[in-house]
């Protein structure tokens, strides 16, 4: 049997990976393990950058994306600037499972998931409402650097790999701003021969490296999950040395279920579930 394990950025990855390991660990699937590990954190109004307690953009809409990816088949499925949703990653599932198209944006999306039976909801908290109030009433107010993407990797016990993303993104961004949370290779990668990967931090220059792609390849030319992670960030401070202090962070999980991360920030915090109680860990900056 495959080592079964569950790994999501930021502390409050806890709680959605502990929902994983519920579904791993009686023997559930990797891809529900995702879905259903995501939607908890979607649905915490706790957490200022995903889902319902997320911070809407520049007009006081929300705008969510989301993608999951099977990584034994490659199949993907992606939603960009989606609305009245608040579990984006469950309609980028359905994209996956019941749509000819990898990747659905806007209105198309929104369509997308009324056709698919899901229910249009309230997306914006009264909490969100008053901080976008309130920067709304700042006069030289520009988008909020919170960006706090759960990216969830996982393995079942029959060893399939599955990666998952879902964000509200940047605070109080353009509209139509998309990161690199739903684009595939750069939020999020998945190969059953290799690994899976995912990003967090300053999409807009994690998508510029296709940094979760990027993570996988060196684990299919035979680095660990830790050093992948590391070698990837070392490539893109090198490339640019003045981005030193920049948010960029990376999970990942071999193919053989070991797992890594890394940091530019001091620290930085991640959920894991591994057949025991699910734990945070942090790993310092590299």
């Amino acid at each position: 049997m495959a080592k079964i394990i569950a790994i999501a950025t930021w502390d409050f990855g806890k709680a959605a990976v502990a929902k994983s390991g519920e579904i791993l660990a009686t023997g559930g699937t990797a891809i529900d393990a995702v879905e259903k590990g995501i939607n908890v954190a979607e649905l915490d109004t706790n957490i200022v950058s995903v889902g319902y307690g997320g911070m809407p953009n520049a007009t006081g809409e929300m705008e969510f994306d989301a993608a999951i990816m099977n990584g034994r088949t490659h199949a993907v499925g992606s939603v960009a600037t989606l609305t009245g949703y608040s579990r984006p990653i469950s309609v980028a599932r359905a994209v996956m499972e019941k749509c000819q198209h990898s990747m659905l944006v806007g209105d198309g999306a929104r369509k997308f998931a009324t056709e698919q039976g899901f229910a249009i909801e309230e997306t914006l908290s009264e909490e969100s409402k008053k901080k976008y109030s309130l920067w709304l009433a700042d006069k030289n107010a520009k988008p909020e650097f919170m960006h706090d993407t759960i990216g969830l990797l996982a393995m079942d016990c029959r060893g399939e790999l599955v990666a998952g993303c879902s964000t509200s993104g940047m605070a109080f961004k353009h509209p139509g701003r998309v990161g690199d949370s739903p684009l595939i290779g750069s939020g999020l990668y998945a190969d059953i021969e290799a690994g899976a990967a995912a990003a967090t931090g300053n999409g807009d220059e994690i998508l510029k490296f296709c940094m979760s792609f990027l993570t996988v390849e060196f684990m299919r030319n035979g680095d660990s999950a830790m050093q992948a992670c590391q070698n990837v960030i070392k490539r893109f401070v090198a490339q640019h040395p003045e981005k030193i202090n920049e948010d960029v962070n990376l999970i990942a999980l071999s193919a053989d279920g070991h797992y890594g991360a890394a940091t530019l920030r001091d620290s930085f915090a991640f959920g894991l579930w591994d057949g025991a109680q699910a734990r945070c860990q942090s790993v310092k900056r590299i």
